[in-house]
This record gives C-alpha cells, sequence and structure tokens, in this order.
C-alpha cells in the first residue's frame, strides 16, 4: 500500500472543497484497486457527491439546519457553535473508498471527492490519500 499525505488549506469559512483531481494525483502506474481517503481530524469529512449545481452549497445550507451554529453545543471552545463541527463526522465520515479501474478513479459522471470541513478555527487540514492496488 503507497500512502501520500496532501496538506488543503480550507480557510475561515464552512466549505465543500473538491479534492478529486489531487487524489487522481497518487495513481501514477496503478491499473485497478482502491483508494481510500481520510482525513485524520476530528472536525472534518469526506464527501462524494455533485459539485458546480448547487449541491456543495446545499449540502452547506443541509449542515447548517442540522447542526447549528450556536451554544447548545457540550462540547464548547473556540468559535461560536464549534461542538457541531465534532458532531459533523457522525453525519460525513472522515473518509471514502473509491474504486481504480484502468488506472482511474471510478467515479460516476457528475461525482467528485469533496473534503467537508465546518470548523473555522483550522484553515489547514491534512488527508491521508492511500492506494491498495488491486
Amino acid at each position: 500500500m503507497q500512502t501520500e499525505t496532501i496538506e488543503i488549506r480550507t480557510g475561515d469559512g464552512e466549505v465543500v472543497l473538491d479534492i478529486t483531481r489531487q487524489c487522481e494525483g497518487v495513481l501514477r502506474g496503478v491499473d485497478s484497486g482502491l483508494l481510500h481517503v481520510f482525513v485524520p481530524h476530528a472536525t472534518a469529512g469526506v464527501a462524494i457527491l455533485e459539485t458546480g449545481a448547487g449541491s456543495d452549497e446545499d449540502l452547506l445550507h443541509a449542515l447548517r439546519d442540522l447542526l447549528p451554529a450556536d451554544n447548545r453545543w457540550i462540547h464548547q471552545h473556540g468559535s461560536k457553535g464549534h461542538g457541531r463541527s465534532h458532531v459533523m463526522p457522525a453525519l460525513i465520515p472522515p473518509y471514502a473508498t473509491v474504486p481504480i479501474v484502468d488506472g482511474q478513479l471510478a467515479l460516476g459522471t457528475w461525482q467528485s471527492i469533496c473534503l467537508v470541513d465546518l470548523n473555522v478555527d483550522n484553515p489547514v487540514r491534512q488527508v491521508r490519500l492511500s492506494v491498495l492496488p488491486g
């Protein structure tokens, strides 16, 4: 298994960032297998969804509805509503696995691999990309 860690700048706002191109960058010489994408953070997740047509913003709106940025959270430090960022990975897990077929990620036509981050207190994230050749 080969593993690479990439750094993603998420900035100071809630984001859904398409990281598909960075994920494709680790497929060198691999014809088939699996790509496992993992975010080693307690407040970020990985989602596979369509981007650019509004679904990324829809996801952020849905998460705001489900996990409001207010003071209801027992886990409180950092910015207002920070505790919700620690609950989010139960809904958007910190990992995804994608098949590699003929040297390419076997994603659907409109699917992208996205980093989801509601934590406005941490502007940089690590993403571990592990390739399991088949």
